[in-house]
């Protein structure tokens, strides 16, 4: 399975209360956070709805 490399860019103030728990789910608390996933169809659609806060990598 295919790894990720996900990295908070934009704070979360401002944002809904949905998003902010998207946010909790994939780990992210701070800001330049970095957390890496596997690239699950679960995964793939939280990094879709919050792709203005975040940057995406594949890891090699």
């Amino acid at each position: 399975m295919a790894k990720i490399r996900i990295t908070q860019v934009k704070s979360v103030i401002g944002s809904t209360k949905r998003q902010k728990a998207i946010m909790k789910a994939l780990g992210l608390k701070k800001m330049n956070q970095t957390v890496e996933h596997d690239d699950t169809p679960q995964v793939m659609g939280m990094v879709n709805k919050m792709r203005h806060l975040i940057s995406v990598e594949e890891v090699k």
